[in-house]
């Protein structure tokens, strides 16, 4: 199938809460305007370097996702154009972002990436720490948006074990969206699902799912 019909197959599965992100990683310009003639105006990268080439080399209407691991010496190429950060694990993150969206006069878009997975790669927040966070949220933080949570799930097969860690990271969700929530913070996007369990994120409450080879197909891993 073609990239046109991969995006119209996906989109025609989305409820109308839930968003695609085309994960674009590695793959060549023509591919990523092949999407963006399909209409697809959303593209995420977790690289820092690539993005700033494709953000240079195509159409300006495009939102641009970082939702890769996100160095703090790496924020500042990025700052002035990224429509969201998906993947803050840490305070240290955040503030750096916020010194340079300072630095650009910018109000930075950013989700706090939260590990629910049963995986020692994966990056995040805990329950505990996001909560913290959130209770005794540094009113220096002026310059950046904390817009919802973002979540992978563990590499498995298990559905059942997708959906209780998709659905562990909606409860974190609603109880920081229920609760006082600082002036930066806007819950409002919850990103979970890829191509294997994007369904199941979306039966769970995602509001943006982030798929790559179900639209592109296999990714170049000699470019990584």
């Amino acid at each position: 199938m073609s990239i046109k019909s991969n995006i119209n197959v996906i989109n025609g599965n989305l409820s109308s809460t839930c968003r695609l992100i085309a994960v674009s990683k590695t793959h060549p310009h023509e591919k990523l305007q092949e999407a963006y003639d399909a209409g697809q105006r959303i593209f995420g990268e977790n690289k820092v370097q690539e993005m700033e080439e494709k953000y240079q080399a195509l159409p300006k209407d495009i939102e641009w996702h970082m939702i890769g691991h996100l160095q703090s010496n790496k924020v500042k190429y990025i700052a002035p154009f990224v429509s969201l950060i998906h993947s803050v694990d840490s305070i240290k993150l955040l503030e750096e972002i916020n010194k340079q969206g300072k630095k650009i006069d910018r109000v930075v878009p950013c989700l706090l990436q939260i590990f629910i997975a049963n995986e020692e790669t994966k990056f995040g927040f805990d329950e505990k720490e996001v909560t913290e966070l959130m209770n005794h949220f540094p009113s220096t933080l002026t310059h950046v948006k904390i817009m919802g949570l973002m979540g992978m799930a563990t590499f498995t097969e298990d559905q059942d074990q997708i959906r209780k860690e998709f659905k562990k990271l909606k409860n974190i969700f609603e109880q920081i969206k229920n609760g006082s929530l600082p002036v930066a913070v806007q819950m409002t996007e919850l990103s979970m699902g890829m191509s294997s369990d994007y369904t199941i994120g979306m039966e769970e409450g995602s509001t943006l799912v982030r798929i790559g080879t179900a639209i592109f197909g296999e990714r170049n891993y000699t470019k990584q």
